[in-house]
């Protein structure tokens, strides 16, 4: 490896846990918050700009369809990047390799299934979740063409896994920061310019996911490192694609399932007069921002867990832990703090309406309160995975976040009717889960422990007779 690449390249295996967690995460925020502005500023811009009166509604009406189907797209990313970050941890290059082009295979397939059942599925769900009359046509429409760069998504989230993996952050923001630019500018054009409405703000993304895809596509084959992607090792290898799937499809899962459950909630806010829901869509960008700033040191856990658990470094492994939970709280206690006391600031880039603001206010001073909760549970589901514990944790996010959540808003919001109540559920059904979460990793965490133990006492040489 070059000199100039290696003072680029973390150690994740040795060196200051705070320091280095900290620069991993860092560039991986930047890169988070412009997955954001995808569609972020789809919604500013219908919002400021466009002539149709119900294209912030439409726009926003699908956003927590599209989370849905993107969430199984970047759960899949994680899957390759804590196999990949085991195989580094591990020196084991000829796996690494394998790993990769394995699992380009996989997010191309992905890909192209999430694509299909997003297009396929959006009429009825829609319908199902009660989005107005006015509203249906243009939502249908931002979906059917959003999706067409579901594939690009997918291969940019496996690319942004493998770097990760490696400690390399900075590339994925470089490209994504360039497909974010890319996206913005389109949409401010298409809109203004060429008087398109939604149709005009999804091309814009459809556009700016296959440029990251292909940027991240020609890095990957230039690079040096044991993961390069070349045409001539793409190969299936059915172990480490079982691997894979195995973490990647559970996170992918957990993450649809988180939106399976706001399906229900968006179904409670549509039970209200439109004020409240474009109030409600203006409000969710909020969500969007904190909660990809506090990933990236999720993603951090999951990475740092890994390496240090394929070097079979054990006194790191809890270390790496509650380094990224700390920095997670932290970032969500202090950003939820800042948009409280900005809210009407913050709701005044989507629309000049009071009203809307207003309603907009009532979810923000709920919300931004209760981010740093959702630490406690997203950091150590992370955490899990990084030691290849992922179907438990699923199930107890089914559990909490899902099951629980659908009985809140038909058993216990109609108590009162309120979107404060309703609301409410987000910060309870976190801590319910992080409960659940935090004892199950306890358990994990030993027998993890238990298994380094016994590995290390059958490779220790026999001793001199």
């Amino acid at each position: 490896m070059h000199k100039s690449r290696a003072k680029r390249m973390l150690t994740m295996t040795q060196g200051s846990l705070i320091k280095n967690i900290f620069i991993f995460a860092l560039p991986l925020m930047l890169s988070n918050v412009l997955q954001v502005l995808f569609n972020m500023s789809d919604v500013a811009v219908v919002g400021k700009f466009s002539s149709d009166a119900n294209a912030l509604g439409a726009v926003g009406s699908t956003s927590t369809y599209v989370s849905l189907f993107t969430g199984l797209l970047i759960g899949f990313g994680t899957g390759v990047n804590a196999v990949i970050a085991q195989r580094i941890g591990a020196g084991d290059e000829d796996g690494t390799s394998r790993a990769s082009h394995t699992a380009f295979i996989i997010s191309v397939a992905f890909g192209l299934i999430v694509s299909v059942l997003a297009m396929g599925l959006a009429r009825p769900v829609l319908t199902l979740m009660g989005t107005k009359p006015q509203f249906l046509d243009g939502a249908l429409m931002y979906v059917y063409i959003y999706f067409t760069g579901a594939t690009g998504t997918a291969i940019y989230n496996y690319g942004n896994g493998v770097f990760s993996a490696d400690g390399d952050t900075r590339k994925p923001l470089i490209f994504l920061t360039i497909a974010g630019v890319t996206n913005i500018l389109l949409n401010l054009f298409f809109v203004i310019v060429c008087n398109m409405s939604v149709d005009g703000v999804a091309l814009a993304s459809t556009i700016s996911q296959w440029l990251s895809c292909a940027l991240i596509l020609i890095s990957l084959a230039k690079t040096r490192r044991s993961y390069r992607l070349r045409l001539s090792l793409i190969k299936l290898d059915k172990r480490i694609a079982k691997r894979i799937l195995l973490l990647g499809v559970p996170a992918g899962i957990q993450n649809a399932i988180f939106q399976i459950a706001n399906l229900f909630i968006q179904a409670g806010i549509n039970s209200f007069d439109s004020t409240v829901v474009e109030g409600n869509t203006a409000a969710v960008n909020a969500d969007n921002i904190v909660f990809e700033l506090m990933a990236a040191f999720y993603t951090a856990c999951t990475s740092f867990i890994g390496q240090n658990y394929g070097a079979g470094k054990r006194d790191r492994i809890l270390k790496s832990y509650l380094t990224a939970l700390s920095y997670s709280f932290v970032f969500g206690l202090a950003l939820g703090l800042v948009l409280y006391g900005c809210a009407g600031v913050f709701l005044s880039i989507f629309t000049d309406s009071p009203a809307v603001i207003e309603a907009g206010r009532q979810r923000l001073s709920v919300m931004c309160l209760s981010y740093a909760i959702s630490a406690f549970m997203d950091c150590t589901i992370a955490a899990a995975r990084g030691l290849n514990k992922t179907i438990v944790p699923t199930i107890m996010v089914i559990l909490g976040s899902c099951v629980f959540r659908i009985f809140w808003v038909y058993v216990i919001f109609p108590i009162q009717g309120t979107t404060t109540f309703l609301y409410l559920l987000y910060p309870v059904s976190w801590a319910i889960t992080a409960v659940a979460e935090i004892v199950y990793f306890i358990f994990a965490y030993r027998k993890s422990m238990r298994l380094l133990t016994a590995e290390r006492t059958e490779e220790a040489p026999a001793p001199a007779n």
